[in-house]
C-alpha cells in the first residue's frame, strides 16, 4: 500500500488556497473537541459537530477567508460552551447571561490592551515581572446574540422558567416580600407579564413570608424593631404590624401559663 504523506510546502500549495489541513487530532483536555493543524502547525480547535458542518478533513485546502471562518467558528464554539456551562450551574435570565458575556468581553479587551502595553516594554522587564503578552481572541455583539438565541431555542435559557425558579427558591426558608421579589426580577430583565404570571401561579404569600421572618428574628428584635425590619424588606406596614403584635401577644400568653 502506498503511503501518502501530506505536505505544506509552498511549491505544492495552491496560490488561491494556501492553507492545507495537515492533521486533525483529539483535544487532550476537552472531550468531543479536536485540534486542527494547518500547514503542519496547530491553528485552532473545533467540536466534532463543527468539523462536520465545515466539511473539514485532512488534505483539504482552504482560502484565507475559509481559514478565518474556521477560526471564528472555533471561538464561537468556545463561547457557546462557556455560556452553556454558565446557564447550567443554575437558571439564569436572558439579561443576566447577556451582561455576563459583555463583562467577560470587557475583561478580554482590557487584557489585550495590557498585552499590547507589555510588549512595548524592554524584554528584560517582561522577564523580570513575568508580564503577560498573549492577546485573547475577541467576539462580537452578534456572537453574543447568536449564542443566546441558540440557548433559547434549545430551552437552556427561558425567562419564564427562570422566574418560576427564582420566586420559589429565593429566601424560601428565610422569607421575602413579593415587592422585593418583583424589584429583583425587574433588575434581571424579566418582563412585567412574566412576573405577574409567576406570582399568580406561586403558592407563596406575604402573610406566610412574614411569619418565616418573625420566627427567625423575634428573639433578636423588639416588636418595634421587628416591624421596622419587615418594612425594609418591602412588606405592607399594617400587615407586618398586625402579624408582629399577634405573635407578641401569643408569646406573652404562653409565658403566663
Amino acid at each position: 500500500m502506498e503511503i501518502v504523506k501530506l505536505t505544506s510546502s509552498r511549491e505544492e500549495l495552491d496560490v488561491t488556497h494556501p492553507y492545507l489541513v495537515t492533521a486533525i487530532k483529539p483535544a487532550v483536555r476537552v472531550e468531543n473537541r479536536v485540534n486542527i493543524f494547518i500547514n503542519d502547525k496547530y491553528d485552532f480547535s473545533l467540536d466534532i459537530a463543527q468539523v462536520v458542518d465545515l466539511h473539514l478533513k485532512v488534505g483539504k485546502r482552504l482560502t484565507t477567508r475559509e481559514l478565518n471562518d474556521c477560526r471564528h467558528a472555533s471561538e464561537f464554539g468556545k463561547l457557546y460552551q462557556h455560556t452553556l456551562e454558565y446557564v447550567l450551574t443554575r437558571p439564569h435570565s436572558v439579561k443576566e447571561t447577556y451582561d455576563h458575556l459583555k463583562q467577560r468581553l470587557k475583561k478580554r479587551e482590557l487584557t489585550n490592551r495590557q498585552a499590547v502595553n507589555n510588549r512595548k516594554r524592554p524584554k528584560e522587564d517582561r522577564e523580570r515581572f513575568k508580564l503577560r503578552t498573549r492577546e485573547l481572541p475577541l467576539y462580537t455583539d452578534q456572537d453574543i446574540d447568536a449564542v443566546i438565541s441558540r440557548l433559547q431555542e434549545k430551552g437552556y435559557l427561558d425567562d419564564q422558567k427562570f422566574a418560576n425558579y427564582y420566586v420559589e427558591n429565593r429566601y424560601y426558608k428565610k422569607g421575602i416580600s413579593k415587592k422585593r421579589l418583583r424589584n429583583e426580577l425587574q433588575k434581571k430583565g424579566i418582563s412585567s407579564d412574566i412576573i405577574e404570571s409567576t406570582f399568580n401561579a406561586s403558592t407563596r404569600s406575604d402573610a406566610e413570608e412574614i411569619q418565616k421572618i418573625i420566627q427567625k428574628k423575634q428573639h433578636k428584635y423588639t416588636a418595634e424593631k421587628l416591624i421596622a425590619y419587615l418594612l425594609r424588606q418591602g412588606f405592607d406596614y399594617q400587615q407586618a404590624k398586625d402579624a408582629v403584635l399577634e405573635t407578641d401577644s401569643q408569646n406573652s400568653a404562653q409565658n403566663l401559663l
